[in-house]
């Protein structure tokens, strides 16, 4: 039986320092987007509507350069990326309190999304050269789980901040993130080297460009985009848990609200207890579809529980409701292990920057219309809406199947050291 320490805490020194870089970077992020909707309004002065518009030119921005920011990161090494990224962010946010118009917010949104999608392309590639095989999935869910806390510790000091009602706390908010990922970038740049990074550094010419023209490019890894793509329906488990739900308990039960914040407190109990078992036994593309379709067992379940709740009453609804809520929370950590688990498996390691942005592009395409499509379904079509939501579901992970054995396929017939 593992001991206490085993179960809780990280199994290696350096998914210890990963996790605690990952608690630092979510409690910098956390602290500000808590209150962010108020700092948006109160302070640069903008409407919803522009807020929206921001948002959304920013995820355009991010989705067209995916790929180049991961060709960027093989260039110039996964580690370097990260680290770059990072301090960019923490620049970004220092000039947060001086934008004062809608064109300079747009621009900062942007380049903060284009840092975000730097940052996770240097990230994903550094996690997954640094560890070895059998330690990557682990260890990312431990730097999952620490995420979680990150943000929940995060969220009390925005919290703090707004209860005391003054623009100038509101207002100095940005300059404590940057100064916290500030502090995560230096963190950052002082891990050791993965082997890619220090193979690159080591070569530095000719033998190493040779190596890389002629391995796959992920855009042609048509298998791993579908993939991707498929992957990116069944992670609209957080379209549920963070939209759909909530909704469906304001209009179509009778509920109370207060409930709410239970089920996000139970989720994030859940995001930080359970993550790491769920994804335990996930090393391989066979144990990844595994996983993917327990998520998608429970994604399926939790339609079927919400769906009934629109004709219960008291404590039932509250009950199925809460319910609901957890068996979606479970798809949302199976799909996150078997994510990692294609990733990791699927990747060519000359390229992980690239297929790392290949996967932000894929999954992307899987998930954009899903909150738009998944609210309507439903809200204005009830239990049809919900049984083809779940529908979907089946569907998308049906095809995960053939589109790993493609990818692998892929992999060996271009690059059969990268598939081995």
């Amino acid at each position: 039986m593992p001991t206490l320490s085993e179960r809780f805490l990280p199994p290696t020194p350096l998914a210890r320092r990963l996790s605690m870089q990952a608690i630092l970077f979510a409690f910098g992020e956390g602290a500000f987007l808590t209150g962010s909707a108020v700092f948006f309004t109160q302070i640069v002065g903008l409407s919803a509507a522009q807020i929206g518009l921001g948002l959304t030119f920013s995820g355009i921005a991010s989705f067209c350069l995916a790929v180049p920011l991961g060709k960027l990161t093989d260039r110039v090494g996964a580690q370097r990326m990260w680290a770059l990224a990072a301090g960019g962010e923490a620049c970004l946010y220092a000039v947060w309190p001086f934008v004062g118009s809608f064109a300079t917010f747009v621009a900062m949104m942007v380049l903060l999304g284009l840092a975000d999608t730097g940052g996770r392309s240097g990230r994903g590639a550094y996690t997954l050269d640094v560890f070895p095989r059998e330690e990557r999935v682990e260890s990312l869910a431990f730097m999952r789980a620490a995420l979680n806390i990150g943000f929940t510790l995060g969220a009390l000091v925005g919290g703090l901040a707004l209860a005391l009602d003054s623009d100038a706390v509101i207002r100095a908010v940005p300059w404590l993130t940057a100064v916290i990922l500030g502090c995560n970038a230096l963190l950052i740049r002082g891990l050791p080297a993965a082997a890619s990074d220090a193979h690159e550094d080591a070569a530095a010419g000719a033998a190493a460009a040779a190596e890389k023209a002629i391995s796959p490019a992920a855009l042609r890894n048509r298998g791993f985009l579908a993939l991707c793509t498929f992957g990116g329906v069944l992670g609209a488990n957080q379209v549920l848990l963070n939209v759909v739900i909530p909704l469906w308990l304001v209009q179509e039960t009778d509920a109370p609200r207060v409930l709410l914040a239970w089920l996000f407190g139970t989720n994030t109990v859940m995001a930080v207890l359970l993550q790491v078992p769920a994804a335990r036994g996930v090393n391989s593309v066979a144990t990844s579809l595994r996983a993917a379709r327990v998520s998608a067992a429970f994604f399926v379940l939790s339609c079927l529980i919400v769906l009934v709740t629109h004709d219960t009453i008291g404590w039932t609804t509250i009950l199925l409701v809460w319910l609901g809520h957890v068996t979606v929370t479970g798809a949302e950590l199976f799909q996150s292990a078997a994510q990692w688990g294609f990733l990791a498996e699927l990747s060519d390691p000359a390229r992980r920057g690239e297929y790392q942005g290949a996967a932000q592009l894929g999954g992307t395409l899987g998930g954009v219309w899903a909150p738009a499509a998944f609210t309507f379904l439903a809200i204005h079509w009830g239990t049809p809406g919900w049984l083809l939501i779940a529908a979907i579901i089946v569907a998308a992970t049906a095809g995960m199947g053939p589109a790993s054995r493609a990818a692998e396929r892929y992999l060996a017939r271009t690059d059969p050291a990268a598939a081995a």
